[in-house]
């Protein structure tokens, strides 16, 4: 680059200033960076926001800084096979069977039961996605395990509030209120004839429905939240066998 002329001193205050520019650029670019990330974290708090809410919001937005090239997945998974389990917060699939985002499908409902509900997404990811395998996995110590279906519609008659176990495990609600005759209309698909039974259960119920190919293999499971261990159910494993080739 052609400079023009000038006196050696100004030549020389031009080159300092231009030096320390240059260094100053990377700086102010990282300050500029924090000040953006600071005003996003601030759109994720304040009065109108939940406990919850700011930090479902904050993760998410930390998790924005990283998605990287998650953009380019598509709806077809690549392990092709879905995981049915229950909702409580003690399970992580992605860490228990060691996923990542697009691997497999994971549904979820209470007791992790095939009801009519999850067979709708296991036919769908069947005939649309198509998976090969349906793991069927409940847990110990499931809540669904410790209720029947009379005692929560008298739960629910009494009231929608909060309902807790006294000393003696017995269900009751913290204040009769009143409440609604609708939880008799419902199934609840409780787990009262031991855990091994209900993935059992579960796991026949899928492989004999009309709408899931005899092609798709069928595992059932338990898994301990105290070890973080799966364990097969031998007669469920039997009956998920493929019928057909």
């Amino acid at each position: 680059m052609k400079l023009p002329n000038m006196p050696h001193y100004q030549f020389l205050l031009l080159s300092l200033a231009l030096l320390l520019g240059s260094h100053q650029l990377p700086a102010a670019k990282e300050k500029s960076q924090a000040a953006n990330q600071e005003s996003a974290i601030e759109v994720t708090k304040g009065p109108h926001l939940s406990e919850n809410q700011e930090h479902v919001l904050h993760a998410d937005h930390l998790y924005v800084e990283t998605f990287g090239d998650k953009a380019e997945l598509t709806m077809f998974s690549k392990d092709k096979f879905v995981i049915l389990t229950c909702m409580d917060s003690r399970i992580d699939p992605a860490k228990f069977a060691g996923l990542a985002e697009g691997d497999a499908y994971v549904i979820r409902n209470a007791g992790a039961r095939a009801s009519d509900d999850a067979i709708r997404s296991i036919t769908a990811a069947s005939k649309l996605l198509g998976i090969k395998e349906i793991f069927v996995i409940a847990h110990t110590d499931c809540a669904m395990e410790k209720f029947t279906d009379d005692i929560m519609r008298r739960l629910y008659k009494g009231s929608l509030g909060l309902a807790v176990q006294d000393s003696h495990g017995k269900w009751r609600n913290v204040k009769n209120d009143g409440g609604s005759t609708e939880a008799f209309y419902i199934d609840w698909l409780t787990i009262n004839h031991g855990l091994r039974n209900s993935v059992v259960m579960d796991v026949r119920r899928i492989r004999n429905h009309p709408l899931v190919s005899g092609k798709i293999t069928i595992y059932g499971y338990i898994y301990d939240v105290h070890t973080g261990k799966l364990i097969p159910v031998p007669e469920a494993m039997r009956i998920g066998k493929p019928t057909k080739n």
